[in-house]
């Protein structure tokens, strides 16, 4: 548990860097619809870092193995869909596009199994 909750609070402080970052050090050189794909991202990677760390404190007891799945859901969403929308708004390659959606799969998946190990939690 302790592990991934670190992974949490570091993708935390990562979510938090790259909405600065597109606060302060993009705005004036990305144009508004780049901008806010970068903006997407950075909320996106910010809510499913919380995410993680729910994952991460309910790796306890028989639920932590569906808990571990959707901590590495949740991982893997925040690589592929918010790691695509920042390189789409850097790069302008449209080669990413294809990935964001996978990504986004892998957060419903994230969600879901962590509903799955909160069946197995004892109060």
């Amino acid at each position: 548990m302790s592990a991934w909750l670190a992974v949490a609070a570091v993708n935390g402080a990562l979510a938090v860097l790259a909405g600065a970052f597109a606060a302060h050090g993009l705005e004036g050189r990305l144009d508004a619809h780049a901008l806010e794909i970068f903006q997407t991202g950075a909320r996106y990677h910010m809510y499913h870092a919380l995410a993680l760390g729910l994952a991460a404190l309910a790796m306890r007891g028989d639920a932590a193995p569906r808990a571990r799945i959707s901590a590495w859901f949740f991982l893997s969403g925040i690589v592929l869909f918010s790691g695509s929308l920042y390189t789409l708004a850097l790069t302008g390659s449209s080669a990413v596009v294809f990935v964001t959606p996978v990504g986004g799969v892998a957060f419903l998946s994230g969600w879901l199994a962590l509903a799955w190990a909160a069946m197995k939690l004892k109060a």
